[in-house]
Parts: structure tokens; sequence; C-alpha cells
């Protein structure tokens, strides 16, 4: 694991344009000269190296459980779950995808509606009778199969709270499903709750989405942190796998700030593929399907296979 700053302020903002109340009066003075860091140059196209080939497997799992976790919502945790799955899938990986997430997005992304499901993540956690095959559903990429969410799991959070080894539940459900598999990828909720602790527990390694933005960057030392107790407490065998540049953009000043803030303070965790904007990807989610296959040829399917190919290099 990275040797990271241990609170927000350590982290290395300053010199960043930040949010700042606005003044009641201006003096008439020269006015101070901005504290930016002048990144002129795109600093993500600069780490770029090449990133070898996976090679074929003749065999499949234990599988390696990974958790795509941040507490702030909107990062692109489960657009990255999704694509980054289906991309080791076209490298010849089993994978399997658990919606950990009450709102389902994750299940809707691959064209599941939640709400019409009898059957999800939650009854195998909270039903002793119910078990990881009862719930497993397949998924239209072959090889991808996914253990679908919907808003029932938040009352798990609450149930489980009373449960012995309540950290261990989600665990105790992929335990039987890891031998079938070559990766595991959870889809956590934005919180640092029992869920998220669960998915922590169960992981072997955590993927973290980060938007190139300030208010991001703020948020992930206190997510380390989180980390690091549960590899004391819970789950010792647990690291950080990697830190994902999301929404990047890198005709703005900002989006080349905030990434070469963070690889600053996380080197080569960061990973070199960085995951741009663009319209493909709300449009995948409307079609139900990875940007693999709806734009194949796409830079975003591009990103995620070299993604793959970087996870699949760090294993």
């Amino acid at each position: 694991m990275p040797t990271e700053p241990r609170d927000a302020d350590a982290l290395p903002f300053e010199g960043m344009d930040a949010p700042v109340k606005k003044r009641r009066s201006r003096k008439a003075t020269q006015p101070a000269e901005p504290k930016t860091r002048a990144v002129s140059t795109d600093p993500a196209r600069e780490r770029v190296r090449p990133i070898p080939d996976p090679v074929t497997l003749h065999s499949h799992g234990p599988a390696r459980v990974l958790a795509l976790c941040n507490q702030k919502g909107g990062v692109g945790k489960t657009t990255s779950t999704i694509n980054l799955g289906a991309a080791l899938a076209e490298f010849g990986r089993r994978v399997l995808l658990v919606d950990f997430d009450p709102q389902g997005a994750l299940s809707v992304g691959l064209g599941v509606y939640p709400h019409q499901l009898d059957m999800t993540i939650y009854n195998a956690l909270m039903e002793r009778r119910t078990n990881g095959d009862d719930v497993l559903l397949k998924t239209g990429v072959a090889g991808m199969d996914l253990l679908p969410s919907n808003i029932d799991l938040s009352a798990a959070e609450v149930q489980l709270v009373n449960e012995v080894a309540r950290e261990q539940a989600l665990a105790r459900v992929l335990g039987p499903l890891l031998p079938r598999y070559d990766y595991v990828l959870i889809d956590c909720q934005p919180s640092l709750g029992l869920l998220t602790i669960n998915a922590l527990t169960a992981a072997h390694g955590v993927i973290v989405p980060l938007e190139c933005e300030f208010f991001s960057l703020r948020g992930v030392a206190l997510l380390l942190d989180t980390i690091e107790k549960v590899q004391e407490r819970l789950n010792p065998e647990l690291r950080v796998e990697g830190i994902l540049a999301t929404m990047y953009d890198a005709r703005t000043l900002h989006a080349r700030e905030v990434f070469s803030r963070v690889v600053d303070a996380f080197g080569d965790t960061v990973f070199q593929t960085v995951i741009a904007r663009t319209v493909r990807f709300p449009e995948t989610t409307v079609a139900g399907e990875p940007i693999t296959s709806w734009a194949p040829q796409s830079p975003g399917a591009t990103a995620y296979r070299d993604l793959a190919r970087e996870v699949l290099a760090r294993s």
C-alpha cells in the first residue's frame, strides 16, 4: 500500500483553486497572482507506457476479488465495474459482478430491472437457505455473471448490526463461488457504512475511481484511512490495487492539475489509464450493455481494455 497522507489537509492541495467565501469588499489594489501550478501539457499522456497483452488461461479460478469503492457518488464506480468486467471477459477471464448498492445501478446498467426481481444479493446475505447460486444471473456478455441488487439491500445494513461476524456476511456468500471465476468486481455504495466494510473485508484489492475534480480529491484520505483500519482489524490481505482517474478532460487546466497532484501523492498506484468524459457512457446505460459491445471502437472502450490489461498485469 502506498505511503499516503493520513488526513485531507496533508494531501497536496496547496496552490489549487478551491471554492472560497465571497468577499464583501475588494481593495483597490493590484490583484494577487493566482496560486496555480501551470500544467501546460497533458500529464496523463506523458505517463503512457506499453502494457503487456494478457496471457491465455487454460483453467479458471480461484477468483481475485476487487472492490470499486469511493464514498463520493458520481465518480464512475458503476460504469467502471461494468466496463472493466466486460473488458476482462473479452480477455478470456470469467467475471462475476456484485451489485452491492441498494440503488441497483449496476443491475440497471446491464439491462436488469431490479424492482422486478424476486431474489437479490439481499436474500443471499440474510437468508440461511439462500446461496449465491440462487441469486446468480447471466448477462449479455459471454463469461460475465451478475449478483443483482435492489432497494431491499438498504435494510441489510440495519439487520446486520446484530449479527455475529457481521463484517464477513458478503465473504460467506462469495466464498463458494470463487473457484468458478477469475475476477469478482464489487460495485460499492457511495458511503463508508457496513455494506462497504463488508465489501472491503471480502476483497483482495480496492480500485478507487477518482473524478478529476477538487472535492473528489479531498475525500481520498478518508477512504484510505478506512481501508487501513479494515486491513488492521478484519482483512490483512487487503491492498489498494490502484487509483483510477475518471471523467478526465485534458482540455481543462483544473483536470490536469488534479491528475498531477494525485500522481505526485500516490505515484505508480495511479493507473496510467484514464477514463475521459464521453457521451457514450450515458448511452450504454440506456442500452443496458457495456461500452465494449455498444461502441467497441470508441475511445471509452479502448480505455477500459487498457485498464483491464493493467489490472491483469498487476495481479
